[in-house]
Parts: C-alpha cells; sequence; structure tokens
C-alpha cells in the first residue's frame, strides 16, 4: 500500500463485547455472511467519495497495483429465478446485449487507459452474471482477446465462465467456442432437483431432463475442469429432497461441487426468510458434508467448494487469489464490484438493475462508478476476513502482508473467543474453522467485521428482517426511477 489509511469513523473505532457479536451474528444469519458489508448505505456512509471524485480516486486507488484479477458481469439470463440477489436485467432488456458488449470493451479501454503503462499480471479472470452463456460466443471470444491483448497472464492463472443446464444442452458450438477462446473451468448451476421447488425457483426450464446432456457436451468441448453449484436453506426444503439433489451432482461426476446457502436479501423470496432457521439448516449441510466426502470430494470444515482433485482448491483462481491473499480485482460490467487495497467501488445499475445509467456514463467517456468508498484499515479487514470465510479459514501471512499487523494484534478478542471455544484453531498458516465453528459460522464470522457492522447486527431485530424485504422494495423503487429518467 503506498498511502497512509483513511481515518475510522467514531462508529469503527474501538472493540465490542465478543459473546455478544457472536450471539449477533447467529441471531442474524441469513446476514451475516460473505458477503461483506451490510447494510452499507449506512456503515460505509462516512466513507463514500463524492461523486465528482470518484474517477480521480479510482485512478489513484489502481497505482501501484501489479498483480490483479478480473472479473466482467454479464447481466443477461434466461428467466430471473426467485432466489437471485445479483445484477440481472429484465427480460426486455435482453435486445440490449449488442450495446452491452460494446459498453464492456468500451469500459475495458477506459481502465486501460486510466491504470496507465505501468506493468500488471492478471492471477484469474471469471465471466459471471447473470448467465454468460446467453449471449453469442463470439462477444465472449472478444471481450478474452481485448483482455489478453492488456494483461499477461500469471503462472496458474485461468479463465472461468458460467452456464445453465438447458444452454449447456441445448448449445454445444458455444460449449467448444469458450475451450478454442481458452476458458478451462466451466460452472453449471444445478441447485436443487425438487420438482415442486423448481416451480417455485423460476427454476423449470433447467431441471433433470437436460442435466445428462449438459454433462455430455461439456465433456465433449474438452473440459477437464467442470464445476457444479448446489443450493440449500429453502424455505420448505427438505433433507430427502436435498439429499436427492446431492446424489444427483455426484453422479454426474463434475471435478468440483459447490455449495450455496440461501441468502434471501434482494430477492424475490426475501419475505420467507424468518422460515428458515439455523436448526432447519445444519442438518442439511452436514448432510451434504457427508455425501461429498464419502464420493471422494475433499474440503476442510468451513469450505464451501469440494475438489475430488488432490491439490486442487476447487474454484477458479479468481476466487482462490481473492479468498487467500486478498488479491485487488477489477470489476466490469453492470453493478460491477472492484476492489483495491483502500477502495471498494460498485458499478452503474448496482442498485437499479438497468442498462441505460451504465451505457450513459461510457457514451461521455467516463468510468461507470455509481458508488466508490475510501475505506478505513478497520473495513478492509473485515472484507478481506468475510470473504476468506468461503474457504473456512483466514491465512496469517497474507493477512499481516496486507495490513502491517497479525491476526493475533489485529483482533485480540476475536482470536481468543474461537480459540478458547474450539470454533478455530491455527492449521499451518492459517486461522481456521473446526466442525464445531463450521455449524456456527455466522456467529464467528460477525467476530471480524469492523465494528460499525457489529453494531448494526447487535441493534437489528432479525424478526423484522427489514433489510431482506424492504430493501428488495428499495431497489425496485429506484429501478423504476432510472428507467424514467
Amino acid at each position: 500500500m503506498n498511502r497512509p489509511w483513511r481515518a475510522a469513523a467514531p462508529a469503527d473505532v474501538g472493540s465490542l463485547d465478543p459473546q455478544a457479536v457472536f450471539e449477533a451474528g447467529l441471531r442474524n444469519h441469513h446476514v451475516s455472511n460473505t458477503a461483506y458489508p451490510i447494510a452499507h448505505g449506512r456503515t460505509w456512509a462516512p466513507y463514500r467519495v463524492p461523486a465528482p471524485r470518484t474517477n480521480e480516486v479510482a485512478r489513484d486507488a489502481w497505482a501501484g497495483i501489479h498483480d490483479l484479477c478480473l472479473y466482467v458481469h454479464i447481466p443477461f439470463c434466461e428467466t430471473r429465478c426467485s432466489f437471485c440477489e445479483y445484477t440481472v436485467v429484465k427480460r426486455e432488456e435482453a435486445p440490449g446485449v449488442g450495446m452491452y458488449m460494446d459498453d464492456l470493451r468500451r469500459e475495458l479501454e477506459l481502465y486501460r487507459e486510466a491504470l496507465g503503462p505501468e506493468p500488471r499480471r492478471l492471477h484469474g479472470f471469471d465471466i459471471g452474471g447473470g448467465t454468460p452463456s446467453f449471449v453469442p460466443a463470439e462477444e465472449i471470444a472478444a471481450v478474452v482477446e481485448r483482455v489478453r491483448a492488456w494483461l499477461p497472464f500469471a503462472p496458474g492463472a485461468d479463465i472461468s465462465i458460467e452456464t445453465t443446464p438447458r444452454i449447456a444442452a441445448d448449445e454445444p458450438a458455444k460449449l467448444r467456442a469458450y475451450r478454442e477462446a481458452g476458458i478451462g473451468r466451466i460452472s453449471m448451476g444445478v441447485q436443487v432437483v425438487q420438482p415442486d421447488l423448481l416451480r417455485l425457483l423460476n427454476r423449470e426450464a433447467n431441471g433433470i431432463a437436460c442435466h445428462r446432456r449438459a454433462v455430455e457436451n461439456i465433456r465433449g468441448a474438452g473440459f477437464a475442469r467442470f464445476n457444479v453449484d448446489l443450493m440449500y436453506g429453502f424455505a420448505g426444503q427438505s433433507v430427502e429432497s436435498w439429499r436427492a439433489t446431492l446424489q444427483h451432482a455426484i453422479d454426474l461426476g463434475p471435478e468440483y461441487v459447490t455449495l450455496y446457502r440461501m441468502r434471501y436479501k434482494l430477492t424475490r423470496i426475501s419475505h420467507q426468510a424468518p422460515q428458515v432457521t439455523l436448526e432447519q439448516v445444519r442438518p442439511l449441510a452436514a448432510l451434504a458434508k457427508r455425501m461429498l466426502a464419502d464420493a471422494g470430494y475433499g474440503a476442510n470444515p468451513g469450505k464451501t467448494t469440494f475438489s475430488r482433485i488432490a491439490g486442487d482448491v476447487g474454484t477458479s483462481s479468481y476466487l482462490a487469489r481473492r479468498v487467500q491473499d486478498g488479491l485487488p480485482y477489477l470489476g466490469l460490467g453492470l453493478g460491477a464490484q472492484s476492489f483495491t487495497h483502500t477502495t471498494i467501488s460498485y458499478n452503474d445499475g448496482a442498485v437499479g438493475k438497468n442498462l441505460y445509467p451504465y451505457h450513459r456514463s461510457l457514451e461521455q467517456g467516463r468510468l461507470p462508478l455509481q458508488d466508490l468508498y475510501d475505506l478505513p484499515r478497520a473495513q478492509m479487514m473485515g472484507k478481506m476476513c468475510a470473504v476468506s470465510f468461503y474457504f473456512g479459514e483466514i491465512r496469517r501471512r497474507s493477512f499481516r502482508a496486507r495490513f502491517g499487523l497479525s491476526l493475533e494484534d489485529a483482533y485480540p478478542g476475536a482470536v481468543g473467543f474461537v480459540l478458547g471455544r474450539g470454533l478455530m484453531e491455527w492449521t499451518d498458516d492459517a486461522l481456521s474453522l473446526t466442525p464445531e465453528g463450521a455449524a456456527y459460522v455466522n456467529g464467528v464470522i460477525a467476530l471480524f467485521f469492523a465494528p460499525s457492522i457489529q453494531r448494526y447486527l447487535l441493534e437489528r431485530d432479525p424478526e423484522l428482517a427489514q433489510d431482506l424485504h424492504a430493501n428488495r422494495a428499495a431497489s425496485l423503487r429506484v429501478a423504476g426511477e432510472a428507467a424514467r429518467a
């Protein structure tokens, strides 16, 4: 880091009682997770950069960063799933694919100019969404080619893309084109197989009927690194239906299986969150770990991606370097997030979820930044630690390299609490979740949040679910206002 940390606001100074924070995280288990921060309109308000200064601050934040990852967001889908919390545009905006891909290339060039001639290396490149495979394959290949022309790939860096079962089953030529473009890892969202739950989630078109054909096409295209995404924690999801989903995924034979617990914030089914308790979720997580282990998929107690390849963490190198090392990443596209050593930003469209503001910014030749936050060390530590829990551990050496102090010095109360209660342990160069800690991860993770976010959890009434359902309504209102502007 090349400049001093920004001073923390009063709410981010001091420490809170670990026991109280742990209990608050468990009470608020639907929001106390890896999706950091929480209620950023309140907790990050002191750090928001005024709009006239965003481009300047963004450029300065990238100075001296030579190693980074890249994420490109494709916001189009066949249909919006009810569980989706991400920046996905309405179906009627699908005709804007060509314009959007032109805008993506324009944004890439703007960052190439803004970041200047400093030598940089790419350590991972993810193409996500939405559904990236929704757009023509040649559009994806063109983006990959432009990225390669700008950023040399570091050894071990890969490119990963997402697809749906239906597209993989019906459009094998797309899959072959991805391999020809150098994309080496592909992830397919199976999620669940229970028919009534598929209907509720608006996922009927991606049911079991097309899964086998999808896998045949993925293998036929030459993909040897194939991941299946599964989701649990839905209202009404039974243990037996989850067992069937897990067995089905194992039978598909992927190299990796990634588990996602349902996060209700900003989804169409956010009102269902109070129906799902930790007592209902824990048996589902435990069952998944047992079945995957029995099938030869390995992971530490807190990790969410399971791999059957020894020495392969299972995720893309983009996510691995973010999680393990806190590596900066540049996010391109509608609503995409970028992360430097001192800032986090969100592109236009992060709230409104429509293409026009993003397109307008690029048409006017400016970086499409909706919000930029210049953050103090306490908040950047909270972000790195929260993301680290994707792998169930915080790497000591990486943490010290990023922040100039040890985990023990940064979080004396939290580290003492988790070690004393057997929730985490030192393993090699990491502070890692134990099996007991994995069952209580929502409380553990809160211990590493910045004080302002811990205070929010302490004050929040989870029974009201105010930032699940209400935030979705607010986002829809903003989207309507933006569309009329």
